[in-house]
C-alpha cells in the first residue's frame, strides 16, 4: 500500500518532482486556487483546498499524510514565516473525537540565502547562518520552527538549502536583452545554481534517504561569479554580454532585489548531498547544461 505524501507549494519544481514520486506515494497537493486544482488532477494529484494565510482552511490536514513536502514560500514581509506556523499547527492538531496521525517525515525546501555574505568562501552545512535580507530571515525562521516542531512531535525533519534555480524557461534572457549591467569581475561575487530537474530528483532522494534533523545543500558543482553566469547564457544565445560596472554605480542601474543578491558571495559544497542522498546530477554545472543541444527557450 502506498504512503500518502502531502505537497505544500505546488509550483514548477513540485510539478517536475511529481512523476518521480507517483510510483511510491499517493499524492495530495494543497491548493488555494480553484484553477490550479484541475492541473493537479491531470498530474494524478488529489487537490486539497486550503490557504496557508487562512488557518481555518487548514483544519483537514491533521492525520492526512504520512509525509509532507513543504515548498511554499514565506510571506513577503515581516520577520516570521506565519505560513509555516499555520501549517505546523494544522498538522499537529488533534481532534477531540479521534486521534490524528502526525506525519512521520517532513522535508522543507529552504534557501542558501540564510548564510548571508561569506566573502566568496567555500562553505558546508556547518557554516553559521547570517541572514541579511528579509526573505532570508523568514526562511531561517521557518527552518527553526520546523526543527523545533520535529523534535517536539518526534517527526523526522530534513532541510534542503537551495540556491538559484535555473531551467530552459528560467534563464536571464530578458535581463540580457535589456543590457542590464553586471559587476566588474574584481568586484563580483560567487553565485550558486541548481537545475530545476535536478532539484526535483534531489527532493525525491531526500524523501527516501535524508537523515532526521539533517541539512543538505541542494546545489550543483558550478564555481561561477554572477557576471560569468550572465556571460555564459549570453554566449549560448548569441546575445551581447552585459556591460560591467563598479559596485558603487550599481544602485543606479540594478533593481534593489537583484542588488541584494549581488551583495552576497559564497560557494556551496554538495558533498553531503552526494554521499548521503546518493544523487548524481544530470546537469553538474551550468556550463555543461548550456553546452547541450536540447534547450527549448521561447
Amino acid at each position: 500500500m502506498k504512503h500518502t505524501l502531502l505537497i505544500v507549494g505546488y509550483g514548477d519544481v513540485a510539478l517536475r518532482a511529481t512523476p518521480l514520486l507517483r510510483a511510491r506515494y499517493r499524492l495530495l497537493g494543497l491548493s488555494r486556487r480553484t484553477e490550479q486544482r484541475a492541473v493537479l488532477r491531470l498530474q494524478g494529484v488529489t487537490p486539497v483546498a486550503g490557504d496557508l494565510d487562512i488557518p481555518e482552511t487548514l483544519q483537514r490536514l491533521a492525520g492526512m499524510a504520512h509525509a509532507v513536502l513543504h515548498l511554499a514560500p514565506p510571506p513577503d514581509h515581516g520577520a516570521r514565516d506565519l505560513r509555516t506556523a499555520n501549517l505546523l499547527a494544522a498538522l499537529a492538531r488533534r481532534p477531540r473525537k479521534k486521534a490524528a496521525m502526525l506525519p512521520q517525515q517532513l522535508i522543507y525546501i529552504s534557501t542558501s540565502g540564510v548564510y548571508g555574505d561569506c566573502k566568496g568562501q567555500r562553505i558546508d552545512e556547518t557554516c553559521p547562518v547570517n541572514p541579511q535580507t528579509g526573505r532570508a530571515l523568514r526562511r531561517l525562521d521557518a527552518e527553526r520552527q520546523i526543527r523545533r516542531w520535529g523534535r517536539r512531535n518526534q517527526v523526522s525533519v530534513s532541510i534542503l538549502r537551495v540556491p538559484g534555480i535555473y531551467a530552459s524557461d528560467r534563464l536571464p534572457l530578458a535581463r540580457l536583452r535589456a543590457s542590464t549591467p553586471a559587476l566588474l569581475p574584481e568586484e563580483d561575487g560567487y553565485t550558486n545554481h541548481i537545475h530545476a530537474d535536478d532539484l526535483a530528483r534531489i527532493i525525491a532522494a531526500a524523501l527516501r534517504r535524508a537523515r532526521p534533523g539533517r541539512l543538505y545543500h541542494a546545489c550543483d558543482d558550478s564555481q561561477l561569479k554572477m557576471g560569468d553566469y550572465f556571460d555564459l547564457v549570453a554566449d549560448r544565445f548569441d546575445l551581447p554580454r552585459p556591460p560591467r560596472i563598479a559596485r558603487a554605480q550599481a544602485g543606479n542601474h540594478i533593481s534593489p532585489g537583484m542588488l541584494s543578491f549581488m551583495q552576497e558571495s559564497r560557494r556551496l559544497t554538495n558533498i553531503r548531498m552526494k554521499r548521503e542522498l546518493r544523487v548524481r546530477l544530470r546537469h553538474p554545472t551550468v556550463a555543461a547544461y548550456l553546452a547541450g543541444d536540447t534547450l527549448d527557450v521561447r
